[in-house]
C-alpha cells in the first residue's frame, strides 16, 4: 500500500501547488516503487520518473539524509514517551512535522513559511508522547463517573485536531484540542506499565527497503487502478471544478499512520472506558499491579491466591529501558484536581480534621474554569492586561512608600537570597464577581532556615464561631458592624532578623551598589514581605502594638480580639490577617476607625456583605449567614448540581444492623476506587457544616467515619447530602432580635437510636461508677476535677439542668436520624431560615406598613 499512499500524495500537492508542478521524482529500487502503471501515469501527467544505479545510495543522497534526520529524530521521542517500536509510524509524523515548521541551519524560514508566506501557528503543538485528558462523550459518561479518559498524544490532524492512542487497547483516536488537557510531563505507558516488549514487528532503523513489510499483491493494485481512475474523472470535470485559481487550497496531513498500535504481550490491558467505577483504587489509565480480591476471599489451603506471570522474552527493545509509571497504592484517592495538583489522599492516614476540610474548601472555591494568571508573561496576553499592570504598579508604589527595601549590596558570604515572584489575585463578592484586581510581589520564603532566618511564624486570627457570635451580639445590642481592609497589611511589619532578597527585574536599583553584576547583588529588607514566614506574625505584632497603645486589651485565649471600653461604650476589633471585622457603640466606633487610619491605609467596606466566606444578608429583623454561593460551587464541583432535591440529608435509619444504610463495610464490599472523591468530599460538607450549616452535622458525623474505608452505600449516603443542600442553598443561620436571653443548652445521649453502639470498659471502678450513680469517693478520686465541672456548677446553682420532653429537644437534631416532619421543624427551632423566606417577610411586612398609611 505505500506506493498507493504515495500515488495518492502526488496527486494531492499537484493540486494544492498548482503554480509549482512537479518535475522529477526520484525513487530507489524497492519492489514497491516498480510499478509499470506508475511510470505510465508519471509519463502522461509530464513527471519524469528517476531510478538510481543498484545499491548506489549516494545518488539518492537527499532522501536518505532526511531518511536519516527523521529517524534520530523520531527514536528519541520514542523513547522519552516510553512507546514501543511499533509506534514508529505516528513519531515519524510528528517528526515530519516538527521538521516543516524549523528554521534550518542554510535558511532562517522554515519550510511552511516559505510555502506559504507567513510563520505556521505552532500553539497547538505539544511534547509527543505526553499524557492528554480527553473529554468523555456526554453520552457515555455518568454524573459522578470521570468526566476525562487518558489518552497518548501522538500528534495532529490539523490545528484544532489532535491524534492520541487509549493506552489500554492501542487505538488511535482524534479529540478537540480545545477540550483537552495535556499534562507534558507525564508519559503514559501502553498497556498500562513499561516490560519487555514481546513479539514487536522487527523494524530496523537503518533497513533501506521495507518491500518485505509492503508485498505487492492484487489488493495493492487494485487501490493503484482505483487512485488512477478518480483522477481521470477529475481530469473530466468541468473547468469550474478544475481551474487551479477556483480551487480551495487546504493542508491535509499524511495518513499513513496505523490506526491502532499492538500492545506488548505481558502487560495488564486496562479498561479506558466510561464507566463511572474504576477497579482498584487508580486513576483512570493507570495499571492494576496486584490484582485485588474480595475481603475474605481465600484459596482453599487459606493462603491469598497468588498469580505468577511466566518470564518473558523479549525480541527488541529500545536501547534504554524507562522507569515505570507510578501508581496509586491501595485504598488512596485522588483528589478533586488530580489533572492540576497530582495530590493523592490515604485513606488511612489523611486526618479528616478542619484544617483538611478548608484545604478543600479552597480547591472547590477556586474556579478551574477561569484560572489565575501565573506569571507576567501570561498576564501580557490576556484581555484584562491592563488591569493587572495597573495592580503590578499599585503594588510598586506600596512597596516603595513603606520602604520595603534596604540598600542594594553586595550579598554578604554564606547568605543565600530569596527569591521572588508575582502572584496574580482576584478579589470576588459574594456573588463571584470580580471586585478587585490584586498582585503580589513575594518573596520565595520556603528556602528560609529556621532560627536562621525566622523565629516565630504563628498569627493568631478569628475563628467562625467567635465571627458568628459578634454577629450575635450586633444584632442583640443593636450595635453598628463596620469592615476595614488593610492596604499591604504585611508591608508594615519590621523584621526580626536579617533577611537579603534577590534584585527584582524592572526596578533600577544597582546604581547604588558598586558591583556590575546582578547576581552579586541583593536588597536586605527593612519590612517584612509578602511570601516570608514571618511575614503574618510581623503584621499581627505591628497592629497588636498599635493598639496596646491606644488603651486596648486582647486576651491570651482569643489574641485576635482587641476591646476598648470607655465608660458605657465599648469597640470591639477582630483582626483575620488584614481584615478588621469591628463592631461598637455609636460613640466609639467612628474614634476606632479613625485611629486605625492615622496609623495604616485602610480602606472602609461599609457593612460586610462576604467575610471568611460567610455571606451576610442585613434584613430588618435581622441578620441571616448562609453560603450559598459555596454550595453552588461545591455542587458544580461534585457534578450535583443538576440533581433532584431531597427534603432531608440522610434517610431514616433502621435499628436492624443487617438493614442498616449506614453499616460498617462487609467483607465481600469493594472500597470506593481512586477517581470517587468520597474524602474531598467530607472535606468540603465540614467546612459547611462548621460554619452555617448544623443540620447536616449527625448525617455527615456518620459518614466521616467510615473515610478510611468507604464503600457505594456512604457514596450514596453523601449524594443524599448534595441533593438536601441542592434543595436548600439558601439556608443559613438567622440572628433576630428577640428579648435578651441567657445561655440555653440541651444536650441528648443517641445509643438507643444507634443499632451499633456497644461501649467496652477494663475499669471496674468506672463500670461501678456507671451502674451505682455519682458518688465522689475514693474510687473516683483519680477523675480530674474538670469531669465534675457541671455537676459542680449545678450543686452551686449556676446551672439549672431539666428535663425536656423528647420531641422538644433540639438537641435530636445532632444525635439520630429523624423523619421530614421531625426534622424540618428542629432545623426551623435552632434558628435556621432560607433567604427567599425572609426576602418574603420583609416584602409583607413593607405592604402592611404602607397600607397603614394609605388605607
Amino acid at each position: 500500500m505505500a506506493f498507493a499512499r504515495l500515488l495518492a500524495q502526488l496527486i494531492r500537492l499537484r493540486a494544492h501547488f498548482p503554480d509549482y508542478p512537479i518535475k522529477a521524482i526520484r525513487l530507489d529500487n524497492a519492489g514497491e516503487f516498480t510499478f509499470q502503471v506508475f511510470n505510465d501515469y508519471c509519463m502522461s501527467i509530464g513527471i519524469k520518473v528517476e531510478h538510481p544505479v543498484a545499491h548506489v545510495h549516494t545518488q539518492n543522497g537527499l532522501a536518505e539524509s532526511l531518511i536519516k534526520r527523521l529517524q534520530m529524530i523520531a527514536k528519541p521521542m520514542i523513547m522519552k514517551a516510553k512507546l514501543p517500536v511499533s509506534a514508529w509510524c505516528h513519531a515519524i509524523l510528528h517528526a515530519t512535522t516538527l521538521i516543516r515548521i524549523r528554521p534550518t541551519s542554510y535558511n532562517a524560514s522554515s519550510p511552511l513559511k516559505m510555502v506559504f508566506g507567513q510563520e505556521p501557528n505552532i500553539s497547538h503543538l505539544r511534547i509527543f508522547g505526553c499524557a492528554v485528558y480527553v473529554p468523555i462523550a456526554p453520552r457515555q459518561r455518568t454524573k459522578m463517573g470521570p468526566q476525562r479518559r487518558l489518552g497518548i498524544y501522538v500528534g495532529y490532524e490539523s490545528v484544532s485536531i489532535i491524534k492520541y492512542l487509549d493506552p489500554s487497547t492501542g487505538d488511535l483516536f482524534t479529540a478537540r484540542f480545545a477540550g483537552c488537557h495535556f499534562n507534558e510531563s507525564e508519559f503514559p505507558s501502553l498497556g498500562g506499565g513499561t516490560k519487555q516488549l514481546e513479539n514487536q514487528s522487527k523494524i530496523s532503523w537503518s533497513e533501506l527497503s521495507l518491500s518485505h513489510l509492503d508485498p505487492r499483491t492484487k489488493q495493492c493494485e487494485l487501490e493503484v487502478q482505483k487512485i488512477i481512475h478518480l483522477q481521470g474523472l477529475a481530469n473530466q470535470l468541468p473547468d469550474a471544478f478544475t481551474d487551479p485559481k477556483k480551487v480551495t487550497k487546504s493542508h491535509v496531513p499524511a495518513a499513513n499512520a496505523s490506526v491502532k498500535i499492538d500492545i506488548p504481550k505481558g502487560q495488564d490491558n486496562l479498561s479506558n472506558d466510561s464507566r463511572a467505577c474504576q477497579k482498584r483504587g487508580r486513576p483512570i489509565g493507570s495499571k492494576d499491579k496486584n490484582p485485588r480480591k474480595k475481603r475474605g476471599a481465600n484459596s482453599q489451603d487459606g493462603q491469598n491466591e497468588v498469580r505468577e506471570t511466566p518470564e518473558e522474552s523479549p525480541e527488541e527493545t529500545l536501547d534504554m529501558m524507562v522507569p515505570e509509571e507510578p501508581q496509586v497504592p491501595e485504598n488512596e484517592e485522588i483528589s478533586i484536581n488530580y489533572i492540576m495538583s497530582r495530590k493523592v489522599w490515604n485513606r488511612n492516614k489523611t486526618d479528616v480534621d478542619d484544617i483538611f476540610a478548608y484545604n478543600i474548601a479552597l480547591n472547590v472555591i477556586e474556579n478551574e474554569e477561569d484560572q489565575e494568571p501565573k506569571s507576567v508573561n501570561e498576564c501580557m496576553h490576556r484581555k484584562d492586561w491592563p488591569k493587572w499592570k495597573d495592580a503590578m504598579q499599585a503594588e510598586l508604589n506600596s512597596v516603595m512608600k513603606r520602604e520595603v527595601f534596604g540598600p542594594v549590596v553586595r550579598t554578604p558570604e554564606g547568605i543565600k537570597p530569596v527569591g521572588h515572584k508575582w502572584v496574580f489575585i482576584r478579589k470576588r463578592n459574594e456573588k463571584n464577581e470580580i471586585v478587585r484586581y490584586k498582585a503580589r510581589l513575594v518573596a520565595q520564603g520556603f528556602s528560609q532556615r529556621p532560627r536562621i532566618d525566622y523565629e516565630e511564624t504563628y498569627s493568631p486570627v478569628v475563628d467562625a464561631t467567635t465571627f458568628r457570635y459578634l454577629i450575635s451580639m450586633v444584632v442583640q445590642e443593636g450595635i453598628d458592624m463596620r469592615l476595614m481592609d488593610v492596604v499591604t497589611a504585611y508591608l508594615y511589619g519590621s523584621l526580626d532578623t536579617d533577611i537579603y532578597m534577590k534584585l527584582p527585574e524592572g526596578l533600577k536599583l544597582l546604581e547604588s551598589c558598586k558591583v556590575s553584576s546582578q547576581e552579586q547583588c541583593s536588597i536586605k529588607l527593612n519590612k517584612s514581605l509578602y511570601g516570608l514566614k514571618q511575614s503574618g506574625r510581623m503584621w499581627y505584632n505591628r497592629l497588636s502594638e498599635y493598639l496596646l497603645k491606644e488603651s486596648y486589651k486582647n486576651d491570651s485565649i482569643c489574641p485576635c480580639i482587641f476591646i476598648k471600653r470607655s465608660g458605657p461604650e465599648y469597640v470591639i476589633i477582630a483582626v483575620y490577617v488584614d481584615d478588621l471585622n469591628i463592631i461598637g457603640t455609636p460613640g466609639e466606633l467612628p474614634r476606632a476607625i479613625e485611629y486605625l487610619k492615622k496609623g495604616f491605609e485602610m480602606k472602609d467596606l461599609g457593612k460586610k456583605k462576604f467575610c471568611l466566606g460567610l455571606q451576610i444578608e442585613h434584613l430588618k429583623g435581622g441578620i441571616l449567614v448562609h453560603q450559598e454561593t459555596y454550595i453552588e460551587k461545591v455542587l458544580k464541583r461534585f457534578y450535583m448540581d443538576k440533581s433532584h432535591p431531597m427534603s432531608t440529608p440522610m434517610v431514616v435509619r433502621s435499628l436492624d444492623v443487617e438493614k442498616d444504610p449506614f453499616r460498617h463495610p462487609t467483607d465481600n464490599e469493594d472500597i470506593l476506587d481512586p477517581e470517587v472523591p468520597y474524602l474531598s468530599a467530607i472535606g468540603a460538607l465540614m467546612f459547611l457544616a462548621g460554619h452555617t450549616r448544623p443540620d447536616i452535622s449527625f448525617s455527615l458525623n456518620l459518614l466521616s467515619r467510615y473515610s478510611s474505608c468507604p464503600t457505594k452505600r456512604h457514596w450514596n449516603g453523601i449524594k443524599q447530602i448534595f441533593r438536601y443542600l441542592q434543595g436548600t442553598k439558601d439556608l443559613g443561620l438567622y440572628f433576630d432580635n428577640p428579648s435578651k436571653t441567657g445561655l440555653i443548652g440541651f444536650t441528648d445521649a443517641g445509643y438507643l437510636s444507634d443499632p451499633h453502639t456497644v461501649l467496652y470498659e477494663d475499669n471496674a471502678a468506672c463500670i461501678a461508677q456507671l451502674k451505682e450513680g455519682y458518688i465522689k469517693g475514693d474510687r473516683t478520686k483519680h477523675i480530674l476535677p474538670k469531669f465534675f465541672f457541671t455537676h459542680d456548677l449545678q450543686k452551686s446553682g449556676d446551672v439549672s439542668v431539666q428535663q425536656v420532653r423528647s420531641c422538644e429537644n433540639l438537641a435530636d437534631l445532632f444525635t439520630k436520624s429523624l423523619s421530614n416532619s421531625t426534622f424540618q421543624r428542629l432545623v426551623r427551632d435552632i434558628g435556621m431560615r432560607r433567604l427567599k423566606e425572609l426576602k418574603r417577610c420583609d416584602f409583607q411586612g413593607e405592604k402592611i406598613r404602607v397600607a397603614l398609611f394609605f388605607p
